[in-house]
């Protein structure tokens, strides 16, 4: 409630739109409904993921259940909402994870599904680095088409969230419980993403957040990036493909 001694309150509204990330169709009808209700989209904020799912899963469009929603869902949910970003000059922040520089650290074009010797990790820290070689691809496109859009990457460290909690492996559960006194507070967990949201004077090709404790907490800062990840070839052809996957085409 709002104290009334002398001071101004404002009152934010807040509107829910459900969408399903594992479903194209449940994002383009969320797409369609955020399109009517919102003028301005001044920044979209791709936060959503699931995480080390313990058996290979397949989505309704036929992907693997991570990829699917960490990486396709919102691949679709950012160009089917970019012309309205484009119009409000605004940002697309781009949620990834440190995912991106363990396990396999490529793309498997051979196998994006993992149907052959599936692995949580290995699923999992590829879908984040998609994600993150899609936004830095959207970065050089956008700068090249002279657009008045910024598009940055961060990642929330190590944070006390529902994330590990749901559908993971009952040993991926009790190791983040062991872990769960180190890390950060879910609050603390946003800050890049608000930073990234709202800053000025961010730069491209740069991962912001947490700086201390090998990137897991602490103040939110640049943070090293690996060569892999800003692979021109692979990300351009990871975007031809995504294209295809989510029979969208991009108008930047």
């Amino acid at each position: 409630e709002c104290r009334r001694q002398r001071q101004m309150c404002i009152r934010d509204s807040v509107s829910f739109v459900r969408m399903d990330l594992a479903e194209l169709d449940s994002v383009r009808d969320a797409a369609t409904e955020v399109l009517a209700q919102a003028p301005n989209i001044d920044a979209l904020i791709c936060n959503a993921a699931i995480s080390q799912t313990p058996t290979q899963k397949i989505t309704i469009d036929g992907f693997e259940s991570q990829l699917g929603v960490n990486h396709y869902g919102h691949f679709l949910l950012c160009g089917l909402l970019y012309e309205r970003v484009e119009a409000s000059n605004g940002r697309i922040v781009v949620v990834g994870s440190n995912g991106y520089k363990m396990g396999l650290k490529k793309i498997q074009f051979d196998d994006l599904d993992f149907d052959e010797n599936y692995s949580a990790w290995n699923a999992y820290n590829q879908s984040k680095l998609a994600q993150m070689m899609f936004a830095y691809e959207l970065q050089r496109r956008v700068q090249a088409a002279g657009k008045d859009v910024q598009v940055q990457v961060c990642h929330p460290g190590m944070s006390r969230t529902e994330l590990i909690t749901g559908d993971v492996s009952l040993r991926n559960k009790i190791l983040f419980k062991l872990m769960s006194p180190l890390a950060q507070s879910a609050e603390k967990g946003s800050w890049p993403e608000v930073m990234c949201a709202t800053e000025e004077g961010l730069e491209p090709e740069t991962l912001y957040g947490p700086t201390k404790r090998a990137e897991m907490v602490g103040p939110v800062g640049e943070c090293p990036l690996e060569d892999h990840v800003l692979d021109k070839n692979v990300a351009a052809r990871l975007w031809g493909i995504s294209e295809e996957k989510t029979a969208f085409k991009w108008s930047v």
